[in-house]
């Protein structure tokens, strides 16, 4: 059954992906998790007992999206449990997102291209060339690839809707509270380290679906030898596979704000990446979903 779930929905977010007159008129179910958690935040986040504060956030926040999703598989069924599993796989929009800095980037149109890549990273590309958009592109499709696609199939196979939905839950709580600054270090801390054991096995296995997507040994290669040279315990493992299998170097230095990460990097020995590998990344990762959809319909039928 859940194997089944997770297929239809992410064939159903591949066809429809989640139309705009949708996310005007009623938002998405991240945004409304979102709500939840700032309202909680704002309330809570203050005074003593920060982590413990922290700690009740995100076990209100899981518990909101997973209880009624429990109640709604066993009412609604397969069909029903994928519809409403459908709006937390995040493929086509990941897809959509990265061909619309590609296409600015082959006209040679780098404003616009900065304006597409500042949606979907969280680092100042106001004055980013074409190999540092291109370079950080191929990084937010890597990671992405992971926590936005493959993570929430891999937990609706294992648990259906209850599991895709605990995970979103997770997910936006981490991208929400899980950073370590003065405000978040405490109150986030715990759904951090939660997001990391949610993703830890999906990050590995989207490095594998990248690694035999390519056909290279070297990606799962790359994998193995430069992920745990990344900051993130998980984020690294795609982001590698992906350097590999393209044979360009990834993640280095980068500017946040007034300050400079000096993350080292991914496949060092390789040249920047160009336009056109960014396509084929694109290329890439569509080729790593049909062989997750295939999986997952070995699975349904097994």
């Amino acid at each position: 059954m859940t194997p089944a779930i997770a297929l239809i929905a992410l064939f159903l977010d591949v066809i429809f992906g989640w139309p705009d007159r949708w996310y005007r008129r009623i938002g998405h179910p991240v945004t409304w998790l979102g709500r939840l958690i700032g309202a909680l935040e704002q309330r809570l986040n203050r005074g003593q007992a920060r982590r413990l504060k922290g700690i009740a956030t995100t076990l209100i926040a899981i518990a909101a999206a997973a209880l009624p999703a429990i109640l709604l598989q066993d009412l609604l069924g397969v069909w029903g449990a994928a519809i409403l599993a459908w709006p937390l796989v995040a493929a086509r929009s990941l897809h959509d997102h990265l061909r619309a800095v590609l296409h600015p980037l082959q006209h040679g149109d780098l404003t616009a291209a900065r304006h597409a890549t500042a949606m979907i990273v969280g680092r100042d590309v106001t004055q980013a060339d074409q190999a540092a958009l291109t370079r950080a592109s191929l990084e937010s499709l890597a990671e992405n690839a992971s926590d936005g696609v493959i993570a929430p199939l891999f937990w609706a196979m294992v648990a259906g809707l209850p599991g895709i939905a605990a995970y979103k839950a997770i997910n936006t709580l981490d991208s929400m509270i899980g950073h370590k600054n003065a405000r978040y270090h405490q109150f986030g801390w715990f759904a951090a380290r939660l997001d990391d054991v949610a993703n830890w096995l999906p990050a590995r296995l989207t490095a594998l679906l990248l690694a035999l997507a390519s056909g290279s040994p070297r990606s799962w290669r790359i994998a193995r030898r430069d992920a745990r040279a990344h900051r993130s315990p998980n984020a690294g493992w795609p982001e590698a596979a992906m350097a590999g299998a393209l044979n360009v170097r990834l993640s280095g230095p980068r500017a946040y704000g007034d300050r400079t990460s000096a993350e080292p990097w991914l496949n060092e020995a390789a040249p920047d990446p160009q336009v056109a590998d960014l396509d084929r990344g694109i290329g890439l990762y569509r080729r790593a979903l049909w062989i997750a959809a295939v999986l997952l319909l070995t699975a349904a039928i097994a």
